[in-house]
């Protein structure tokens, strides 16, 4: 039952028949997962609250950076280096304490990621990789749970509904992943500011929708925007038996944290560290966009952004070993298996998780020499707060 702040609070809610009492009384008593509190993330758990979805569960292992800031709403200045599933979280109960949130903070993985979507009743994906959105729709399809799926790139978004009443799998409509070289990042391309917020919205009307029973939800089609044109349009999609059948027991989960960089050896920060004073150091490989390097980078990195690869290809060592980095390794990825697919180099190594790892790991080094200046701060964990 509603308390008589509950009726106020959702008295528009209540003059709409769709919705009433009774409809609100389902989103009280509604447990949603949003996956990523970044730039879809923020408008999905605004709304969400709001509206007085009973419980969000708000799952990120990311802090916030400034880069954040011109597309993810709920952060400020105040905010740079915070979890930002923590920080979600204490903007949603000023939204509506009435809301129970439930955090995160470390990524969704095969490890827990059964443990996380059986709890809850719809799962919203925000994140910005491949490796998660196969991962969340086969755990979906594993527990029966609807993926409500939005994408951005660029001036364009995309949102739609996987798995929702025996509908389309995202496997329907995406049944092999990108290489490398072809999955879009919005590290390396940049994103209007306002998208995420237009996509998110469209992921949290489709969610209240899911959880009332109301309306037509977008399952079976694919909604597009193109924010310069403002035009949409809606493709329709069907069912592919053999597809919509994989599941966290069938799929092959030996790849979810490598479908976009099958083949890419890697090498870890304290490999690199121990590399870097040899006496026969690797070649560093910036492939971040100019301004990234110019705020800083690796001694001795040089640059070449992965949007001009091809151009500065011939300047790279073909025996000495190459390390290839960017912010937090995604990119550089991409770049090693473009250069060993098209240009035939067989002598490269990505950084694992980039320059944040690198920086993450001198100041772990940092506070272990002066222990008395370190501040205690909780670990990742994925046990909810």
């Amino acid at each position: 039952m509603l308390t008589q702040e509950e009726r106020q609070i959702y008295r528009r809610h209540l003059q709409l028949p769709e919705i009433g009492e009774a409809g609100q009384e389902k989103l009280k008593a509604a447990r949603v997962l949003v996956v990523g509190a970044g730039g879809l993330g923020c408008p999905v758990l605004q709304y969400l609250a709001a509206a007085g979805v009973g419980t969000l569960g708000i799952a990120d292992a990311d802090t916030v950076d400034r880069s954040n800031l011109q597309r993810q709403i709920l952060y400020g200045p105040a905010d740079l280096g915070q979890p930002k599933a923590e920080t979600a979280a204490r903007a949603v109960q000023r939204i509506n304490p009435l809301v129970r949130t439930e955090v995160y903070t470390c990524r969704v993985t095969l490890g827990n990621v059964r443990e996380l979507v059986s709890k809850y009743d719809v799962i919203i994906d925000g994140s910005d990789n491949f490796p998660t959105r196969y991962l969340l729709n086969d755990a979906c399809v594993s527990y029966g749970k609807p993926l409500v799926s939005g994408a951005i790139y660029k001036f364009e978004g995309q949102v739609a509904v996987f798995n929702y009443q025996g509908g389309p799998t995202y496997r329907c409509l995406f049944p092999q992943p990108p290489s490398a070289a072809e999955a879009p990042n919005c590290d390396a391309t940049g994103v209007l500011g306002v998208l995420p917020g237009l996509v998110g919205t469209a992921q949290a009307t489709e969610a209240l929708k899911v959880v009332l029973g109301i309306g037509e939800v977008l399952s079976g089609r694919l909604w597009l925007f193109d924010a310069l044109t403002f035009q949409t349009r809606t493709l329709k999609f069907a069912r592919r038996p053999e597809q919509a059948a994989l599941n966290l027991d069938t799929a092959n989960t030996a790849n979810y944290a490598d479908l976009c960089g099958a083949g890419v050896r890697s090498v870890s920060v304290a490999e690199l560290r121990e590399q870097v004073a040899s006496a026969r150091p690797p070649f560093l490989l910036d492939v971040r966009e100019p301004h990234e390097y110019a705020a800083g980078h690796l001694p001795n990195a040089t640059l070449l952004p992965l949007s001009a690869l091809e151009k500065g290809v011939a300047t790279l060592p073909k025996q000495h070993p190459v390390v290839v980095y960017c912010r937090s390794g995604r990119r550089s990825a991409q770049a090693v298996e473009r250069l060993q697919t098209e240009f035939g180099l067989t002598n490269l190594l990505n950084l694992e998780g980039g320059i944040l790892a690198w920086e993450d790991k001198m100041e772990t080094v940092e506070e272990a020499a002066n222990p008395e200046a370190a501040e205690n701060q909780d670990g990742a964990s994925c046990g909810a707060r």
